[in-house]
């Protein structure tokens, strides 16, 4: 028996009344902007946890394994609503601590989670008034899993958030399924249905469950497929029933909440002025899925935090417990090794600022702090320690009071040069993943550093690994290796990845361009400008030394602009960029 109603007559009341209820297409509830969203914004790391009875078929149907991530199973599978929801008797959460669970995300230093509440699957890890498809059906775990950890984050100081798939429902007559039209045919007959229906009597009637019950303080709504601004108002409105609720811009229609939701890449210059938050796995899947190893590093996820809280963002790192709630030991020592980061450095990445540099620096990332007396702290996140020990901070002109690196505590200098401020920091680096030195400065800084390239004093533009802007996608980001003049843009493997180089030219001509470049296989790519686009062909090149090569003559507007290469789709290979240089044509 269902042991909750689908909402109290306490909680509807209070809809209805609330001059919130009919909020206007975008905008979000508003007790103050400022301070409802102030912690969030704070916290910069939170964790993501994705759990369902997708982690019982963990990545494999009838004894072979199935493609991409692990929660969508049972879309790339085809399974059979009835034979999908089957493996809910294998849904044990017998190893489920959700004390445990809370320490350890207390432990790696994130201030808030966010759990599925019901993904895409249509099950839901609650007991629903409306819906026997959760955990209070054929599944011989606990009736209410989130109510526990709910309150064990809680108890932590933590912030508590759900995340529900208003749309997408693969197992609930008429939800919508990603490619079909609503109410059009999935691969069940089982799933044919009204998609207004499928919202009226299950979406609506469960967020406003899953709002009354748990109070979240952030709402993380996913792909809206077939919704448009009627279908996602009465979801909207549902918001009121938590004032200070924090939400994302997957709701669909016109309804574009708190925060954008990068997925698996950094936006290479954030979103000035907008709250945004990077949402990403540590292997390849967010449900779990056994046979995912491609595990990131913990270097790297201590520096994607880095570089997330240089641009002014939050990081959301995902985790994906197995069917009994066990979290996998590489997970559990990414979260460990990331919270010892955290515990010496973590006053560089709460309630910072992004960087007041508006070009990346080439050893690392920059985040800062302004205090109410005028004070202004600069945090180095050096990825990269220099073999000089000097750090250069370009056209800075304000020299700091005070110059600390965090992990010894140890007093570093700086000088002003006719290049900027020169930190010396000493020829070791007491952390090798990335090393943090503090500086505070009395005074407003001075900061001239724009945000292109201009070309040398010959004319010609050089462009090296840390000028260009990488945009990645669901794929992943382009990386780079190596530091200093050595840097390159590395396995630049998908053709959904492009980069883009900001530069300011004195005036409209055309330019030959050269690049630095090694690639396994012949490919091409597009040298591309506004509607302007010149097709470039590779050769394979030999050997691992880069090569010069000419990718071809393309003209520029005077003025700001920006260059792009771009792969050409079904003719794409893997490159690595070490460099590029645009030659003004006479």
């Amino acid at each position: 028996m269902k042991r909750y109603l689908a909402c109290s007559l306490l909680a509807l009341g209070a809809l209805l009344s609330s001059p919130l209820a009919h909020a206007a297409p975008g905008e979000s509830p508003k007790p103050s902007d400022e301070a409802r969203t102030r912690w969030f914004r704070d916290a910069r790391l939170g964790i993501f946890i994705h759990w369902g009875v997708y982690s019982v078929p963990a990545g494999e149907y009838k004894g072979k394994p199935v493609g991409w991530i692990g929660e969508w199973i049972m879309k790339q599978a085809s399974i059979p609503v009835a034979d999908y929801r089957a493996f809910a008797k294998d849904f044990t959460a017998a190893n489920y601590k959700p004390e445990d669970w809370a320490d350890l995300i207390k432990e790696s230093g994130a201030r808030y989670t966010v759990i599925t509440a019901k993904h895409h699957d249509g099950f839901s890890l609650y007991d629903s008034a409306v819906s026997d498809w959760d955990v209070a059906g054929d599944c011989p775990s606990p009736d209410d899993l989130l109510a526990p950890l709910a309150a064990a984050v809680r108890a932590r100081g933590l912030k508590f958030g759900l995340y529900y798939s208003q749309a997408q429902d693969w197992t609930h007559p008429g939800g919508a399924i990603m490619g079909k039209k609503a109410g059009e045919a999935g691969w069940d007959p089982a799933q044919t249905g009204d998609f207004d229906a499928y919202l009226r009597d299950v979406a609506v009637p469960q967020t406003r469950e899953i709002l009354t019950r748990y109070q979240p303080d952030v709402l993380w709504w996913d792909t809206p497929v077939n919704m448009n601004t009627e279908r996602a108002r009465p979801l909207h409105e549902l918001l009121a029933l938590q004032p200070g609720i924090i939400t994302n811009n997957r709701l669909g229609g016109d309804f574009k909440g708190d925060t954008k939701t990068p997925e698996q890449h950094i936006p290479p210059r954030g979103f000035p002025g907008e709250m945004f938050e990077v949402c990403m796995t540590m292997n390849d899947t967010w449900g779990f899925k056994k046979n995912d190893l491609n595990w990131k590093s913990s270097r790297d996820i201590i520096r994607n935090l880095s570089d997330i809280s240089s641009k002014g963002g939050n990081f959301l790192l995902n985790i994906g417990p197995d069917a009994t709630g066990r979290i996998p030991e590489t997970s559990v020592k990414i979260l460990k090794d990331l919270g010892r980061w955290m515990r010496v450095n973590s006053e560089a990445i709460y309630a910072t600022t992004a960087s007041p540099f508006p070009r990346r620096l080439p050893w690392g990332r920059v985040t800062q702090k302004a205090d109410a007396d005028g004070t202004t702290t600069l945090f180095l996140h050096v990825w990269d320690w220099p073999a000089d020990g000097q750090l250069l901070l370009p056209t800075l002109q304000t020299k700091p009071a005070s110059v600390r690196i965090l992990a010894t505590n140890a007093r570093a200098s700086a000088k002003l040069s006719p290049e900027g401020l020169l930190v010396r920091v000493g020829a070791t680096a007491p952390d090798s993943d990335v090393s943090v030195v503090k500086l505070t400065f009395k005074k407003p800084l001075v900061i001239t550093q724009r945000p292109y390239v201009e070309p040398a004093s010959d004319g010609a533009f050089t462009l090296t690994a840390f000028d260009a802007d990488r945009h990645g996608s669901l794929l992943g980001d382009i990386p780079i290796e190596g530091g200093g003049n050595s840097a390159f843009i590395a396995r630049w493997r998908h053709d959904e990845w492009w980069i883009e180089y900001q530069l300011n030219s004195l005036a409209a001509r055309t330019w030959r361009v050269e690049a630095e470049l090694r690639a396994e296989k012949s490919t091409k790519l597009l040298l591309k400008n506004g509607a302007t686009e010149v097709a470039a062909d590779i050769a394979a090149t030999s050997g691992d030394a880069f090569q010069k090569i000419t990718l071809g003559t393309i003209a520029l507007p005077a003025g700001k602009t920006a260059l792009e290469l771009r792969p050409v789709r079904g003719q794409w290979s893997s490159i690595d960029l070490r460099a590029l240089r645009l030659i003004p044509v006479p």
